[in-house]
């Protein structure tokens, strides 16, 4: 379906309500449940010792090629375990935006910020479910980590971060492979390739590559047009 085509529809032809499974919301996308969103009461979770060495979240950080002086964003940022790496990589010159929809999330990633003396560069945005709130065409790169599955508007979501992207900004989805049975996550909350491209392919973005380095986790990398 062509960009302009799916921008046209209304939310009510857009998206379907069918039966619910226990860990989605019973509303469809493209044919995907979306999943139930993880809580801030989950942050425990995101800080767990042993993410690093499961996710290999230093070789994510790695690819991302980040440059001191970048903006970038960190959609669904949590406790901020990727918005304080990121700031100390573009430095005092660049801007993390982290975007969270829950306050409360925000509250303990700005006192995480201020512990990791990176509170000035990192920059909370409390977003709505259908608008992540970042400042139009100012980012270089979006960041998504094991998240878009669980937007309430993936569509309306998407189309507002590609705004807020500058002219050939990324951006990057980590999303769990849903191809393989193999890794350990419940099924709404992994993601195939197939699908991502599928329900990216009505945005005016260009799929750049999957980046293949990390053991469980789908890299893909979108730029703007």
């Amino acid at each position: 379906m062509a960009a302009a085509a799916e921008d046209s529809r209304t939310p009510e032809a857009r998206y379907e309500t069918r039966a619910r499974t226990r860990d989605g919301i019973g509303k469809y996308y493209f044919g995907r449940e979306i999943a139930q969103v993880m809580g801030h009461q989950g942050a425990s979770w995101l800080e767990r010792p042993e993410r690093e060495e499961e996710e290999r979240t230093d070789l994510l950080l790695a690819e991302l090629k980040l440059k001191a002086g970048d903006a970038v964003a960190d959609v669904g940022a949590g406790s901020g375990y990727f918005s304080w790496r990121m700031a100390r990589v573009v430095g005092e010159k660049g801007a993390v935006y982290a975007v969270e929809i829950q306050q409360e999330f925000l509250d303990l990633l700005m006192a995480n910020m201020k512990r990791r003396g990176v509170g000035d560069i990192v920059r909370p945005v409390l977003g709505t479910v259908q608008d992540p709130g970042l400042p139009e065409g100012a980012v270089d790169l979006i960041l998504l980590v094991d998240v878009y599955h669980e937007f309430d508007f993936p569509f309306e979501m998407t189309r507002a971060m590609i705004r807020a992207l500058k002219p050939g900004g990324r951006l990057v989805l980590v999303e769990y492979r849903g191809e393989d049975p193999a890794v350990p996550i419940k099924l709404l909350h992994k993601m195939t390739v197939a699908q991502v491209r599928k329900e990216l392919s009505v945005h005016p973005v260009i799929f750049v590559e999957n980046i293949r380095a990390l053991p469980r986790q789908h890299v893909l990398v979108f730029r703007k047009e």
